[in-house]
């Protein structure tokens, strides 16, 4: 089926036109005959990246009373950054409908001028949860006439606990109307907003359920904790033409990570909770233009992200919850495209690894870890494969010629070309001319990998990291002070205490761990607001102060 053969209304169908659209993909061929025929409920289950958008919008916006000035197609989204890219969709898609008016609001953004695009009329509302609620409390603005309410990202919203929020609005809607409520997974908590608040939906499905796409590959290396991010370099130097998003577990990973490779000379960014809404536009404004090649990232942070055409996702850290891997790894893989998600394990994570199998029904690849030859080959036939493309721009660079033929006229063809090749690549030869083995074997059972400590008494204990170290003058009595009073108790069993340069750990009784956990991020230390987590795996490696990669300034071993 064409898009041409749908029924669209004159204005969509020439705009699907403007946009190159013929053929829809099978979240659309599904969706847009049910809601052309006839309005009904429907889940649509399908991953990120598969035209949801266009399933929905096409339709619906064909559909809409342009001379009623009031909100009648409500979509909510997880994320400002979603919330904007479904806006520019919807723009483009009713570019042709005379009068028709979309409003986003969302968090990070005047709630004035929100409000008072609303107040001049309005036939499409996409918004967050969050900020719609905000305006619904000030009474600015009414949804009894919304005949059409969009849940996108369903299961993302519930994660980013928007449940309480997504009740609120639904109650501010009319009992009649057509809910579509679109998810990559289909958790108890989606089915349960299916159950109260929809009427008989038909369940669409576009490969298996909670399963992963198929153009994405997903393959994992095995190291030692201590060597994960030395790891994580030869992956980014063996795919040269990377451009990709590496996943961490916490803030302060993420930052460290982001800080370790741009000082070893790559161009990455950190993306995180901390960063201002300003801050956060600049980085992802970065990485649309590929000015940057790798963005590090925590699960929160990154969702909702409207890039495209990402060639990796690296599970710096493997996640939490196995359903969050379906939604790391589809990010990559969009549009019929070919994707890579790759994940750096240690001997504890094959449990996790197995879980995540069955939760996305396909099976993970065992690679060894490139070694330097391996990654120099890469680098060599990539930077030649550069070279035998550029375009040569004769008006500029002939001018030149003369002078350079003069300067290699003493020089074989076979010679020039050899200089050429190592001015670029001579950095990669030295740094891993010597480089060690990085893997482990994944049918090993043994691991000195660092284990979730005991007391003395047998109790097990909790490694809590926080970010304050000797940089800021902390001390181990400090440490014993702060956990005694974020405890409230004076018998609190305190482990073994380690202070770095950047960070410091203590081990504690693990049934108090994610209590003292919440109270430390809830207090200062001389000013410095602290950022506690649980980590087994922090060896107190500075990343800052590691050994220059190949791309930046080496120091000597």
């Amino acid at each position: 089926m064409l898009f041409s053969e749908m029924g669209l209304s004159p204005e969509i169908q020439k705009a699907v036109s403007d946009l190159g659209f013929v053929q829809p993909t099978p979240i659309q061929e599904k969706v847009i005959p049910v809601l052309m025929e006839k309005k009904r409920d429907i889940t649509g289950l399908a991953q990120t990246g598969t035209g949801k958008t266009a399933a929905f919008g096409l339709p619906t916006l064909g559909q809409i009373d342009i001379e009623s000035d009031y909100p009648q197609l409500l979509i909510l989204s997880p994320t400002r950054e979603l919330c904007m890219q479904i806006t520019r969709d919807l723009e483009n898609f009713g570019k042709y409908i005379e009068g028709l008016k979309i409003v986003a609001v969302y968090g990070g953004a005047p709630i004035e001028k929100q409000i008072m695009a609303i107040k001049k009329g309005v036939h499409v509302v996409v918004a967050t949860p969050g900020r719609i609620c905000d305006i619904i409390n000030r009474k600015r603005i009414k949804l009894d006439n919304v005949n059409t309410l969009v849940l996108d990202e369903a299961d993302e919203m519930l994660k980013m606990g928007f449940r309480e929020d997504v009740d609120a609005i639904l109650a501010e809607t009319p009992t009649e109307k057509t809910t579509l409520l679109f998810s990559a997974t289909m958790s108890p908590e989606i089915a349960t907003i299916a159950k109260n608040y929809m009427h008989n939906p038909l369940e669409i499905t576009v490969g298996q359920k909670n399963a992963s796409a198929d153009s994405v590959s997903h393959i994992y290396y095995m190291v030692h904790a201590k060597d994960r991010y030395m790891a994580l370099k030869r992956v980014v130097d063996f795919f040269p033409e990377i451009y990709g998003i590496v996943f961490c577990r916490t803030r302060m990973e993420t930052k460290d990570v982001a800080a370790a490779l741009m000082k070893d000379g790559y161009n990455a960014e950190a993306l995180h909770g901390d960063l201002t809404q300003s801050q956060r536009d600049y980085v992802m404004q970065k990485f649309r233009e590929r000015n940057l090649s790798v963005l590090v990232a925590t699960d929160v942070a990154a969702r909702g992200l409207d890039v495209t055409d990402l060639t990796h996702v690296i599970n710096y850290n493997l996640p939490d919850d196995p359903e969050n891997y379906n939604h790391r790894s589809g990010r990559t893989g969009r549009a019929g495209k070919e994707g890579m998600s790759v994940s750096i394990i240690n001997m504890k994570e094959k449990g996790k690894l197995k879980q995540i199998e069955r939760v996305i029904h396909k099976k993970f690849e065992y690679k060894a870890v490139p070694n330097g030859s391996e990654i120099c080959e890469r680098q060599l036939f990539q930077m030649v494969d550069r070279m035998s493309q550029s375009v040569v721009n004769h008006e500029q660079i002939d001018p030149y010629m003369d002078k350079v033929y003069e300067k290699l006229a003493d020089i074989s063809k076979e010679e020039i070309i050899k200089r050429f090749v190592s001015v670029e690549f001579n950095r990669f030869l030295e740094y891993y001319k010597n480089a060690a083995d990085l893997n482990l074997d994944p049918k090993e059972r043994k691991t000195d990998d660092r284990k979730a400590p005991k007391s003395r008494r047998g109790k097990s204990m909790s490694r809590i990291v926080f970010n304050l170290g000797k940089g800021k003058g902390v001390s181990k009595r400090d440490v014993i002070e702060l956990m005694v009073n974020a405890s409230g108790a004076k018998d609190i069993e305190i482990g073994q205490i380690e202070i770095f340069k950047r960070a410091s750990s203590v081990e504690v009784d693990s049934k108090h761990a994610k209590r003292l956990i919440g109270e430390l991020n809830r207090r200062n230390f001389k000013g410095i607001n602290i950022e506690a987590e649980e980590n087994y795996e922090f060896t107190g490696n500075d990343f800052r102060d590691r050994n220059k990669g190949p791309r930046g300034k080496r120091r000597k071993y």
